[in-house]
């Protein structure tokens, strides 16, 4: 059907049916059985909506409903109630401690479920769960928290993208990305682009403090009812919404200073001229007697890299690129509403200042959420949100001008220099970037805005019209100025500025039916229509000759030397329908399928269709397992469907031209892609089986998933592969449908309540195994370049180390040694054979947490554990080298080998030898860590003092974040995403001076009023 008559049809329909009876107001009070004391806090909901109110200090609420509405009441520890309202206009609630958990509403794609009623893989962690762990950005909000998904941070940088897998990476050269949606509006990390060649993280605009849920769809039946955007799961955000009671004002505040997680270790001044007196001796380069050679080992120093031996300066160069860093945050949030108006609004100020110098994070930001009764059936609701962020940036790892990469200058080398007009010593080694520090500026600054506007309309009992218009705007400049007396910007100074505009806009068109036959039978069923228009502008320059530093826009440049402007778009179409069915809430079916239409495929390969199904068995509703006094909850699940990933160039499948100037004359030349025709969907096939389970009235809960991901099972819908193509035709790549990719795992989520009463302590334990497997690439390889060992082959992991492996070092003559093909050794680097040295995947993520509570006391500690991955640390190919050439090199390489007879793992100290130092297992290591993530204990103040301060609750707190990092990594971090060396999909694990992540430690505090 047309989408245009189906939004007629949509809207035009109600207008015929007759109004129903009138509201009803109920009031009541809700408390606990335990003592019977009231209940603050807790939540009233009328099902089948989102009408609601909280509970105040006393435990009693008030709230207008529907006739024949039926409440639920929940509070986190406490078991949910569901009630019929009837003929009441009173209404107390006595909820047992015995949380029934599984009798939550979960978000899922275009509406809500309860959680005993849920058919796919569904995790969701609520603000509830968070709210008392104060964290600075999203991803620290679910990392640890949520099996399936795998949270990599990557880097110390303030700011930056974030590595997120949700059941492993599916595809080659598509994005691995999961789908998010923020209160109905599609984003994906594409979206947000890069800055500076570094990608931006699309969620940290987000303030963690206005998130209400979290809901992570991973399964097909779960995430199908996105489509084509699917396969890499999809990660729901909806913001709080003003619940009807009394006006509510909560402020907060904190204050933490950080410091990195680990330093390495690098030579001292006396350490490096021992290693290169005896790396220069051993390269033959010293003979007083020859005046072919260096007569000393001093002017061998001086003669081939301009470096005094006699020098007394013992410069730590490593902890130069560090500091000290702050973080404070100042937020307040004012909720409320009566029976027709419920708002909620909210400010927040964030400040960074990174642990590397010269990198500091700002973030201001605006929310109102509101919504409206205009008449008993007729609701409108209004979300915006205003951001302006500020990020001083470093370059990427790849830089001279990272400020990381000063470790390899020589210790020997001083920082200062009086009589340098920077006052830093600019004759150094390699580049002082601190010289970018002060001269230097590299700043992104955005303005973005999530809004969206909705019209919910129920014409008669069980069907809900609801219409949504959401847009997300994001406005970036960025503007970098490198003065005269930096590397880049030698000798007038070089500024560049780039302004983007993104508008990403979406429109939903869903009818929602349900329907309760008898005691049995329960249906719902969804259709809807769904269009999104993504389009982005930018326009940059660059220019060079500034007067002096202190012009830092281009319009003070005397040359302009480039400007660029571009453009792109894409748009989807999208039709989709669900239907879930109860059986005497025993036995539980849904079908979905979703019709998604895309710009960036041919016209006759633009739509692709994805369906799901799934079942569900709820066996203690049986009568013989109903009263048992063991056996809570035990229900099996079961799931098959198909989803897609379209998150590749928005013009893959056509051929690109593009221009070339030859004096005044303009040209056209080959573009990148040669295009493809037959360019099409790149599909995954999902099944999954899953166990949910609850004993000793849920004390001990749970839930266990087995699954398998196939992307690319037909030929049509296979990986998206960027195809290298010989470069004798002018094009360089094509985009192909090619290959199939497998994923398999199991996951565990395993709740207990080991403690009840005064003293109370929960554990939350989840963990999840996963392996990934190319099957089939048609023959092709992937290869990652360069200095990297990541590749893709059939029959391995993505991103699987290959190369030279390491065999140790020979103890009669002190050369490396590589195994052969035969099992053998040799010294000779060419006669080794390429093999697995290593696989960045690891064989299982999960985490740990314990909740403690004791008079008022709180203790949460969460841990974070990764076990089975490998990094390969291409840095340790110039600064662990055993001296092959002057940069300054880890404290490890003072165990070389020095005479015959010697074992050790180090070769013989001989520059410009390359004795070990190309690429091969040598930089392999273990990337297996237990992180002590998040620790915070706080204390809520009793209720006498909170009342005689005439406050609704008062909480002080300390955190503390990345406290205890256990692995054998001996890098700065064993949470790698390295940037700037290329493909990530190939270059898995690779640590290229990746800056470590911040041990934060804060002070805050909570009030309530």
């Amino acid at each position: 059907m047309d989408h245009k008559l189906l939004l007629s049809l949509a809207l035009m329909g109600p207008a015929a049916v007759v109004a129903q009876a009138q509201t009803r107001t109920v009031s009541g009070r809700v408390t606990a059985v335990a003592d019977g004391t009231g209940l603050p806090g807790a939540t009233v909901l009328e099902r089948g909506t989102t009408n609601g109110t909280s509970t105040d200090a006393d435990g009693n609420f008030r709230l207008t409903v529907q006739p024949g509405a039926t409440l639920v009441i929940s509070s986190v520890g406490f078991t949910t109630q569901t009630i019929p309202v009837g003929e009441q206009s009173t209404v107390n609630v006595r909820l047992d401690t015995n949380a029934q958990l599984l009798n939550e509403t979960v978000v899922v794609g275009y509406g809500t479920q309860a959680k005993r009623e849920l058919t796919g893989a569904v995790t969701q962690v609520g603000s509830r769960e968070v709210e008392n762990v104060p964290v600075v950005s999203f991803e620290q909000a679910i990392q640890g928290r949520t099996p399936g998904v795998q949270i990599n941070q990557g880097t110390g940088k303030l700011g930056a993208g974030v590595q997120i897998r949700v059941r492993g990476a599916a595809s080659v050269s598509g994005s691995n990305e999961p789908l998010y949606v923020i209160d109905g509006i599609p984003i994906t990390s594409q979206d947000v682009g890069a800055a500076n060649d570094e990608p931006i993280n699309p969620l940290a605009d987000l303030n963690p403090n206005d998130i209400e849920s979290i809901t992570i769809l991973k399964d097909a039946a779960a995430s199908a009812i996105y489509g084509a955007r699917a396969s890499n799961g999809v990660i729901l955000v909806t913001t709080k919404k003003g619940r009807q009671g009394a006006t509510r004002v909560n402020v907060g505040a904190y204050y933490g200073r950080s410091e990195p997680t680990r330093l390495r270790e690098f030579l001292n001044a006396a350490e490096y001229k021992e290693l290169f007196t005896e790396a220069i001796t051993n390269a033959g380069l010293v003979d007083p007697n020859d005046p072919d050679l260096y007569p000393t080992v001093a002017d061998a120093f001086e003669g081939e890299a301009g470096l005094d031996l006699n020098s007394n300066f013992d410069t730590d160069w490593n902890r130069a690129a560090f500091r000290t860093g702050s973080v404070q945050q100042y937020d307040a949030n004012v909720t409320g509403g009566d029976a027709k108006t419920r708002f909620y609004l909210s400010g927040t100020f964030n400040d960074q200042t990174g642990i590397i110098v010269g990198n500091r994070y700002r973030r201001g930001s605006l929310r109102a959420n509101i919504d409206h009764n205009i008449t008993e059936k007729l609701k409108i609701g209004f979300n915006i949100s205003a951001t302006r962020s500020v990020n001083d940036r470093v370059p990427d790892d790849n830089a001279f001008s990272n400020p990381v990469q000063l470790n390899a200058i020589p210790p020997i080398q001083q920082k200062e220099d009086p009589n340098d007009p920077t006052g830093l010593n600019r004759n150094t080694f390699y580049y002082n970037a601190l010289v970018d520090v002060v001269n230097a500026s590299n700043r992104a600054g955005t303005y973005r805005s999530f809004s969206n506007l909705s019209l919910q309309y129920q014409p008669i009992q069980g069907l809900t019209l609801r219409s949504e218009l959401g847009a997300d705007f994001l406005n970036l400049n960025e503007n970098i100025y490198r003065g005269r007396y930096t590397l880049d910007g030698a000798p007038t100074g070089y500024g560049y500025s780039n302004q983007v505009q993104s508008v990403n806009y979406t429109t939903n068109q869903t009818a929602t039916y349900l329907k309760t036959i008898g005691a049995d039978h329960t249906f719902e069923g969804l259709v809807g229509f769904s269009f999104q228009r993504y389009n982005q502008q930018g326009t940059a320059a660059e220019g060079r000759g500034f007067p002096n530093d202190q012009f830092r826009r281009i319009a003070s440049a005397s040359r302009i030397i480039s400007g660029s402007s571009s453009q792109t778009d894409y748009s989807f179409i999208s039709y989709l329908t669900r239907v879930n069915y109860t059986f005497r809430n025993k036995l539980l079916l849904s079908v979905s399928a979703r019709a998604d239409g895309s710009s960036r495929f041919p016209s006759d390969r633009k739509y692709g269709v994805f369906p799901a199904g799934s079942v569900g068995y709820v066996i203690t509703e049986e009568d013989f397992l109903r009263d048992n006094s063991v056996l809570s909850l035990l229900k099996i699940r079961g799931s098959y469907g198909i989803t897609g990933n379209a998150e590749i160039g928005n013009f893959s499948y056509q051929r690109l031209f593009s221009t070339l100037a030859y004096a005044d004359q303009a040209g056209i030349v080959l573009g990148t892609n040669v295009g493809n025709r037959r360019l099409s969907w790149e599909t995954t096939n999902q099944a999954n089986v899953g166990l949910e389970f609850g004993l000793l009235n849920n004390r001990i809960s749970g839930e266990v998933d087995v699954y398998e991901k196939r992307t690319g099972v037909v030929t049509d819908g296979g990986a998206l592969l960027n195809l290298q193509l010989p470069y004798t035709g002018g094009y360089p790549i094509v985009t192909k449908n090619l290959g199939e990719i497998r994923n398999r795992g199991i996951e565990l989520n395993l709740n207990t309540r080991n403690f009840e009463g005064d003293f109370k302590w929960s554990t939350n334990f989840n963990i999840t195994f996963n392996r990934n497997e190319v099957v089939d690439l048609d023959g092709q390889e992937i290869f990652g370049g360069g200095r990297n060992v990541g590749r893709i082959r059939e029959g391995e992991p993505i991103g699987i180390f290959w190369g030279k492996k390491y065999a140790g070092v020979d103890p009669a003559t002190g050369n490396a040694l590589y195994f052969t093909a035969d099992g053998g050794t040799t010294a000779r680097y060419a006669d080794a054979v390429d093999q697995k040295l290593g696989d960045p995947n690891p064989n299982f993520t999960g985490g740990l947490t314990n909740t403690f509570s004791f008079m008022g006391f709180e203790l949460s500690i969460l841990n974070q554990f990764t076990q089975g991955n490998d990094i390969y640390n291409v840095a340790g190919l110039f600064q662990s080298v055993n001296g092959d050439y002057f940069d300054n090199q880890t404290r490890d390489q003072l165990r070389r080998w020095r005479q015959p007879g010697d074992v050790t793992d180090v070769p013989r100290a001989e520059l410009y030898a390359a004795n070990g130092s190309q690429p091969s297992s040598r930089w392999v290591e273990d990337g297996s860590f237990f992180r002590f993530k998040n620790v915070t204990l706080g204390y809520n103040l009793p209720k006498t003092l909170i009342e005689r301060a005439k406050l609704q609750s008062a909480r002080i707190y300390v955190t503390g974040q990345n406290i205890l990092t256990l692995t054998d990594y001996t890098g700065y971090d064993p949470e790698v995403n390295t940037t700037g060396l290329g493909n990530t999909n190939v270059l898995l694990g690779h640590d290229f001076y990746t800056p470590p992540l911040a041990r934060t430690v804060l002070v805050g505090v909570n009030l309530g009023f």
